[in-house]
């Protein structure tokens, strides 16, 4: 029987997961590794871990499932954003600055000057971000200029262990349209932005479409693996874009919410359109002729995290006892406690925040805390607030006519029944579940398949895996609760905005 291996380099750890033709997990291997953050704002992790991880993942993934395992191809999805910088020997020059690192905020407005602030909106279709690539390789080039000297290519995370996998220089225009170097409309490289930045066409890979093939495994990574030599590798896509294949998301009026590291709304559009302020990214879609408008709340699950490791250590042992989650103890808590988390606001803004507000100065805020609020308040709290940041977002979507009324709920974060439900409550409409939520993984395994043809076409791949549960249906009474404490949390952010740029300035 065929396989079809999907790899997706996340932020906290890779995930390697074999399905079969039918979508199927076969098996599934997560390998962890270290966030660097050395100083406040940046976030780094080395590339050599995510390789590492990929290898004792593969293999242990393709262990599970016996000797007649024959992989038909092989798609890979990851963290986007990154940077990572090769050496002529195709060795890490420097750890990798990864998505959510906020220090190029002077190199964004280095961007804006050179390009042009409207200029650089009509050709990546977004304005200059610190979370994109762009800015970090100025900020390398000016801050490391003995690093930068050295660079012989420029990839992002996945697709350096397509490199690693079959020594291909290649990237795929979902996940390179969020480097801030491609002329959206036209998925190509934008010389224009190159020039403009003084950055060499020459450092970045060649660039495919999703489904195409950009490389076979090579000799060496199937002696490291174990997956066979020659196996076809698909060009894959950033990880939301491929989140989007692994949800049936292909096509215009569909659209998902997924909480994971971050949060993304993710909708798919027949044009690039293009938000003037930035409150949302136009990027392209993980499928031909595509494009996508999408959102990302920065400190999304972050934000849990956070907290479950600052105040929750009682509970992790009362969790690892029963054989449970932390996470479903803190989520029961939280069920106990009114819309409104009694008068606690949150502002998840931990790593500074991209959607709606491109600000990298903002920061985390509990407004409203007084002496009779639990930790169980905090919970709630903080599962609001991230509910409410995708509330905002959604209604930029809906300002600028994108169709968001089917909504797929998935990531970690959507396991979470209340989280689900405050998001229908706030959208106002119907969301739904996947049957089998492998998410990135299953959308390039999907791309895989249609790359090695095992599917004649993305569509049929779609229908003939992913299934979804019946819809969960909003409380109309519950979304009028939320109004005015949602109301005020948009204010906060105007009301403080200015006082984040002060405390950075300190």
């Amino acid at each position: 029987m065929k396989y079809l291996l999907g790899i997706d380099v996340g932020t906290s750890g890779t995930k390697s997961v074999l399905f079969d033709i039918y979508g199927n997990e076969v098996s599934s291997k997560t390998v962890s590794y270290p966030l660097y953050e050395e100083q406040n704002g940046w976030a780094e992790q080395d590339p050599l871990h995510w390789w590492n991880a990929v290898v004792t993942g593969v293999r242990a993934v393709l262990s599970k499932a016996g000797q007649n395992c024959e992989i038909a191809g092989v798609g890979l999805s990851g963290q986007m954003h990154g940077l990572v910088m090769l050496s002529k020997d195709g060795v890490p020059l420097r750890k990798s600055i990864i998505w959510c690192d906020q220090r190029t905020a002077a190199q964004c407005e280095e961007i804006n000057s050179k390009v042009g602030e409207k200029r650089v909106i009509e050709i990546t279709a977004n304005p200059p971000m610190t979370g994109f690539t762009a800015s970090k390789i100025l900020w390398v080039m000016e801050n490391e200029p003995h690093i930068y000297s050295q660079c012989k290519s420029i990839l992002l995370p996945k697709d350096y262990i397509r490199y690693m996998l079959t020594g291909e220089l290649a990237t795929e225009v979902s996940d390179a349209s969020g480097m801030q170097l491609m002329d959206i409309k036209n998925r190509t490289w934008s010389d224009e932005v190159l020039k403009k930045l003084s950055i060499d066409k020459s450092l970045l890979a060649a660039m495919y479409e999703s489904e195409e093939q950009t490389g076979t495994v090579s000799k060496t990574a199937a002696e490291l693996t174990g997956i066979k030599e020659g196996t076809p590798v698909a060009g894959g896509a950033g990880d939301n874009a491929a989140a989007a294949i692994g949800t049936g998301v292909i096509k215009e009026g569909s659209a998902f919410t997924t909480i994971g590291s971050s949060a993304v709304v993710y909708a798919v559009s027949d044009e690039p359109l293009i938000n003037a302020l930035g409150k949302v990214h136009t990027l392209c879609a993980s499928v031909k002729n595509k494009w996508t408008v999408m959102s990302c709340t920065q400190g999304a699950g972050i934000s849990l995290r956070w907290l479950r490791n600052t105040c929750f250590e009682k509970e992790a042992y009362e969790a690892e006892k029963q054989g449970t989650d932390t996470y479903a103890l803190m989520d029961k808590m939280a069920e106990k406690v009114p819309i409104g988390a009694e008068k606690l606001i949150y502002l998840p803004y931990l790593m500074g925040e991209r959607s709606p507000h491109p600000d990298p100065y903002c920061k985390g805020v509990f407004f409203g805390l007084s002496n009779t609020h639990s930790k169980a308040h905090l919970v709630r709290a903080v599962l609001e607030g991230v509910a409410f940041s995708q509330k905002e977002c959604v209604d930029v979507f809906r300002e600028m006519g994108v169709d968001v009324s089917d909504m797929t709920v998935c990531g970690g974060g959507g396991r979470s029944p209340l989280w689900r439900q405050m998001l229908s409550d706030l959208y106002g409409c119907p969301v739904k579940t996947l049957k089998a939520d492998e998410g990135g993984a299953l959308g390039v395994a999907i791309l895989a398949g249609v790359c090695s043809k095992e599917y004649s076409s993305l569509q049929e791949a779609c229908d003939l895996i992913v299934k979804k549960n019946e819809p969960l249906m909003p409380d109309k009474e519950a979304g009028k609760l939320y109004e005015p404490y949602f109301e005020l949390y948009k204010k906060l952010y105007k009301s403080l905005k200015d006082d984040f740029r002060t405390l950075y300035n300190i």
